[in-house]
């Protein structure tokens, strides 16, 4: 996995402290990051700010929504660098309902959905509720 400056550097995006920080908190995570999450661990930095580091790099294909089922919002990394503004996600989500992790399961893909003449997809999401392997030990 690239470190937090190649990221950056990769997406022609400044290296700020807070983008630094922020990249380094998804790279030691093996879980999807709730924005709550997120201002805790980086308690000195603004709401807004972290709102706008977390659209860029969504926009830029860095991170993308972990949807699990919740009414909280979550971002993971994206595994394979998606596009800028295009994000190929058809993997599963794992969320825990003892502990509250969402996992991003590369190797479930969503299934293939064929629609009628006249619609269009924008995203497809295959969540997976049950317990995480921690808690089922």
């Amino acid at each position: 996995m690239a470190s937090a400056i190649e990221i950056l550097e990769k997406n022609g995006l400044r290296k700020t402290n807070v983008r630094l920080e922020v990249l380094d908190l998804f790279l030691k995570s093996e879980t999807a990051l709730a924005h709550q999450q997120l201002e805790h661990a980086l308690a000195d930095v603004d709401r807004i700010t972290l709102y706008r580091t977390l659209k860029t790099y969504e926009q830029k294909g860095i991170i993308h929504r972990a949807l699990d089922g919740t009414q909280t919002s979550k971002f993971a990394l994206c595994e394979s660098g998606c596009p800028e503004h295009e994000h190929h996600h058809s993997h599963a989500h794992f969320h825990c309902e003892a502990c509250g992790k969402t996992t991003c399961i590369e190797e479930v893909d969503a299934p293939k959905v064929g629609l009628p003449d006249g619609y269009k997809i924008s995203g497809i999401h295959l969540v997976i509720q049950g317990e995480c392997a921690d808690c089922c030990q």
